[in-house]
C-alpha cells in the first residue's frame, strides 16, 4: 500500500488510478442500483400499474403524501448535524472546489436516505442529483479508506460521478461528458481514461440489475423540413426564458432559505408541492411516465405548458430550500414539456411536413439541461444515448447552442451549481497553479533524503551523519531543520582551529551557525498545493510530510523551492 500510495501522489499515475476507477465504477454502480430499488420497490408495490404513476392516488394523497414527507424528513434532519445537511450536485462540486475531493461520510448517508425520501414521497425531485453525489462520494470514501493521496480523491470521485450518470440513465457516454463538464470542469487523457472505465462499470452494474433499458427508444424520427430549423431554433429560444426563470428562482430560494432551519424550510416546500399537486399531480415524482406521454404526442400545448410552469416552480422551491433531491430529472421534465408545447404548434403551422412532436420532446430535453447546468456538449450526448437516435444529433446542436447562449448573454445567468455555490459563498474559480499542485500529492515530490537527530550530539555522531550523505537534517527537539552543508562547514573550521576528542567533545546544532527553518507537519496524503497553503499561512520555507501510521515518523521534506521547481518544468 505505501508503494501504491506513492505511484499514486506522482502526476503520471495512470495504470494504478485506472484500476482504482475501474473498483470504484463497480461500487458506485452497486450503490447507485440499491438506490433505486430502495425508491423503485415500494412504489411499485403501492403504486398501480408503475412506480412513476402518481397521477392514479387519490387527490387527498397528491396533497398529503408530500406535506407529510416534507415535514417528517424536515424534522429528522433538524436533530442532525448541521454539517450533514449539504447535498446533491452542488455539494459534490464544494468538495471537490474547497477540500480536494474530500467527501464527509455523513452527507453521503443523508444522501442516501433523504433522496429516497424525497422520491417516495412524490416531492418534486429527480433521482440523478443523489445518484452523483452517492457515485462521487464511493469514489472520495474508498480513497481516504485507503489512504490515499489527495491529488487522486478528485480524479476518483469523478469517477464516481461518470459511473453514477451511467447506472441512472444509461448512457456512459454522457456520464464521462457530464463529470468532466459539469463536475470536474477539466478535460485530461489522465483523467479521461479512468473516467470512462468507471462509466463503462457503473452501465454494467445497472443492466445487470435492470436489463439493457434505453429510456425513450421509441424517439425514432427523423427531422421532417429543412425549413422547421428556425421552429427548432424557437425552441432553443422559448426554452432559454425557463433555463433563466429556473436559475433565479432556484438561486432565490436559496438565499431566502440560508440561515432558515431546515424543518421550516422542508415544510414550506412540501406544502407547494402539495398544493400544486392538487391541480397538476404529473408533477409528483422523476416522471418519466409524464415525458413518454409527451414523446406520444397524447398531452396537448396549454396542458403541456401548465405542466412545465408547475414543475419548474414546485422544482426550484424544493431544491433552493435544500430538499436532498437531484436536478437533471426534473431539467429533462421541464425541457419535454417546452419542447412538446412547440411541437404542437409546429404541427398546426407545417401540418404534414412537420417532424413528430416527440422530436421536439426529445430537443427541448437536451436544451433544458444545457443551458440551466451550462453543459452543452453533455446535453447533446444524453439525449443521443437516451434515443440511439442518430438523427437528433444535427438539429440538436442548433437548439442547445440556441438555449445556452440565450442564458448566459441575453438573461446573464451563470451555470446552476455556480449561481448556487456563489449564493452559499462557497464557489471560486481555481487558478492554472491549484490545478496542476493539486494534482501531484507532497510524497511524490518531497525529499527521502533526510537524518533525524537530537540537538546535542558528539563530533563522531556529527560526523556519521554526514557520512550518510543527507540533503537535510532535521532536529527532533524543536522541529527545525538544519542543511548538511552548515554543518559540513562548522566542522572543518572547528577541526583546524581547536583539535579535540571526536568520542567526547560535544556539540550543539542549533548553537552553531547556520540557516535554521522552522517546520510543521503535513500528512502524507496532501498535495503540493495544500502544502503551499500550508506554508503561505504559517510563512514557512518547509515542511515535514508525516507517516500515516506513526505520526512521529517523518517520511520526507517538502520545501517551497521543490514546489516553485515542480511548477516551472
Amino acid at each position: 500500500m505505501e508503494s501504491l500510495r506513492d505511484q499514486l501522489a506522482g502526476a503520471e499515475a495512470l495504470p494504478q488510478l485506472t484500476l482504482l476507477g475501474l473498483l470504484t465504477g463497480i461500487i458506485a454502480g452497486a450503490v447507485i442500483v440499491l438506490f433505486r430499488w430502495a425508491v423503485e420497490l415500494p412504489l411499485g408495490y403501492f403504486l398501480p400499474d408503475s412506480f412513476e404513476n402518481f397521477e392514479a392516488i387519490s387527490s387527498l394523497m397528491h396533497f398529503a403524501l408530500p406535506v407529510t414527507g416534507a415535514i417528517v424528513l424536515g424534522l429528522v434532519l433538524q436533530l442532525v448535524d448541521k454539517r450533514h445537511h449539504a447535498t446533491s450536485i452542488g455539494h459534490v462540486m464544494d468538495r471537490l472546489q474547497n477540500h480536494q475531493g474530500r467527501m464527509p461520510l455523513g452527507n453521503v448517508v443523508t444522501q442516501f436516505f433523504g433522496g429516497a425520501a424525497c422520491l417516495l414521497t412524490g416531492q418534486s425531485v429527480g433521482r440523478e442529483g443523489p445518484a452523483v453525489h452517492l457515485g462521487a462520494g464511493s469514489g472520495s470514501l474508498l480513497g481516504q479508506w485507503l489512504k490515499l493521496p489527495a491529488n487522486s480523491l478528485r480524479p476518483l470521485a469523478g469517477c464516481g460521478v461518470a459511473a453514477a450518470i451511467a447506472a441512472c440513465f444509461n448512457t456512459p457516454m454522457a456520464g464521462v461528458i457530464f463529470a468532466m463538464e459539469v463536475v470536474i470542469l477539466e478535460y485530461t487523457i489522465a483523467g479521461f481514461i479512468p473516467v470512462t472505465l468507471a462509466a463503462v462499470a457503473g452501465a454494467t452494474m445497472t443492466r445487470l440489475a435492470f436489463g439493457p433499458e434505453i429510456a425513450f427508444i421509441n424517439a425514432q424520427s427523423v427531422m421532417g423540413d429543412l425549413r422547421e430549423l428556425p421552429l427548432m431554433g424557437l425552441v432553443g429560444l422559448v426554452v432559454a426564458v425557463f433555463a433563466a426563470a429556473y436559475i433565479r428562482l432556484h438561486g432565490a430560494s436559496c438565499r431566502w432559505a440560508l440561515h432558515r432551519p431546515i424543518a421550516l424550510r422542508f415544510a414550506l416546500a412540501g406544502l407547494f408541492t402539495g398544493i400544486c399537486a392538487l391541480w397538476i399531480p404529473q408533477i409528483m415524482g422523476v416522471g418519466y411516465d409524464t415525458i413518454s406521454s409527451a414523446l406520444a404526442g397524447e398531452i396537448g400545448f396549454a396542458l403541456l405548458l401548465a405542466i412545465a410552469i408547475t414543475k419548474l416552480l414546485a422544482t426550484a422551491l424544493s431544491l433552493g430550500m435544500g430538499m436532498p433531491g437531484g436536478v437533471v430529472g426534473p431539467l429533462l421534465f421541464i425541457g419535454a414539456c417546452v419542447g412538446g408545447a412547440v411541437g404542437s404548434a409546429a404541427q398546426l403551422l407545417m401540418p404534414g411536413s412537420a417532424s413528430a412532436i416527440g422530436f421536439y420532446v426529445i430537443l427541448g430535453m437536451g436544451a433544458m439541461m444545457g443551458a440551466t447546468l451550462n453543459a452543452p456538449l453533455a446535453a447533446m450526448m444524453a439525449i443521443l444515448e437516451l434515443t440511439y437516435n442518430p438523427n437528433i444529433i444535427f438539429p440538436s446542436m442548433l437548439v442547445v447552442i440556441a438555449a445556452c447562449l440565450t442564458t448566459r448573454w441575453v438573461f446573464r445567468c451563470d451555470g446552476l451549481f455556480q449561481q448556487v455555490l456563489r449564493i452559499q459563498g462557497k464557489f471560486r474559480s481555481a487558478e492554472a497553479m491549484e490545478q496542476l499542485l493539486s494534482r501531484t500529492g507532497v510524497r511524490g515530490a518531497m525529499d527521502r533524503h533526510l537524518v533525524v537527530s537530537d540537538s546535542r550530539i558528539s563530533l563522531h555522531a556529527a560526523q556519521q551523519l554526514l557520512a550518510r550523505h543527507p540533503h537535510w537534517i532535521l532536529l527532533r527537539d524543536n522541529n527545525q531543520l538544519l542543511q548538511p552543508a552548515d554543518l559540513h562547514t562548522y566542522l572543518q573550521t572547528r577541526a583546524d582551529h581547536q583539535p579535540t576528542d571526536e568520542h567526547q567533545e560535544e556539540i550543539n546544532l542549533q548553537e552553531i551557525p547556520a540557516r535554521r527553518y522552522d517546520l510543521v507537519r503535513i500528512a502524507a496524503d496532501a498535495n503540493l498545493f495544500e502544502a503551499l497553503e500550508l506554508m503561505n499561512r504559517q510563512q514557512l520555507d518547509a515542511l515535514w510530510v508525516e507517516s500515516l501510521s506513526d505520526s512521529h515518523q517523518p517520511l520526507g521534506i517538502i520545501s517551497r523551492r521543490t514546489i516553485d521547481n515542480y511548477y516551472r518544468i
